[in-house]
């Protein structure tokens, strides 16, 4: 099996998984990946990620050309200003999960971190999640805010819509993705109450042993 139907299958697989576990509904959100070649397979626009058919599945050039298969998400544009920023990004994720979203629309004093370090697997598959300001749905405009934020962050947070977590594989952005929502749900758990989030010596640490 080729690369390219290896990684079709997979994103049919995960967007079964995250679908099922109710990380994803309706036809929001979308999945991508990158070839060897640097052409990008991106979740096509309206699908649901529960009912994915790897034929359909959009493949794009590097510039965001359509090759084959449908029409891809209209959000494939800032997948692409991750991928020409981040050149050891192998794969994307964005959903519109519901703690996510819920941290996405609170007024947040410091916009750099948006949910705090309160466990360790946070911090080595998410690090800081900057939030980026709202842009209405197929705005081009927020493909600059995206690069921006990925020259230095493989997650961020778009303000009333959700996350896009980035990583190696579609693998890896799919963990990163889900401990992000449980750290989103941790934090409205704990709510008003007192917490003990991680000191700065402790991710320092923790940055020392695991280098992203």
């Amino acid at each position: 099996m080729s690369q390219e139907a290896e990684l079709r299958a997979k994103i049919v697989r995960m967007g079964s998984l995250l679908y099922n576990r109710q990380l994803a509904h309706g036809s929001a959100g979308n999945l991508s990946v990158r070839l060897d070649d640097g052409s990008i397979l991106v979740t096509p626009t309206n699908s649901c990620l529960g009912f994915l058919e790897p034929e359909r599945i959009s493949k794009l050039t590097p510039a965001g050309e359509l090759l084959s298969g449908d029409p891809p998400s209209k959000e494939y544009f800032f997948h692409m200003a991750v991928y020409e920023e981040r050149p050891a990004a192998k794969a994307i994720v964005h959903l519109h999960s519901t703690y996510s979203v819920a941290a996405s629309c609170l007024c947040h004093a410091h916009t750099g971190n948006a949910l705090p370090p309160l466990t360790a697997y946070h911090v080595m598959r998410v690090g800081k999640l900057p939030l980026i300001g709202y842009y209405r749905p197929g705005d081009k405009a927020l493909a600059d805010a995206v690069r921006a934020a990925s020259r230095e962050h493989r997650a961020m947070l778009l303000a009333n819509h959700g996350p896009i977590v980035s990583g190696s594989s579609l693998e890896e952005a799919v963990y990163a993705y889900e401990e992000l929502e449980e750290t989103a749900k941790l934090y409205f758990i704990i709510g008003d109450r007192k917490a003990s989030p991680l000191t700065a010596e402790a991710i320092a640490d923790i940055d020392r042993a695991f280098p992203s």
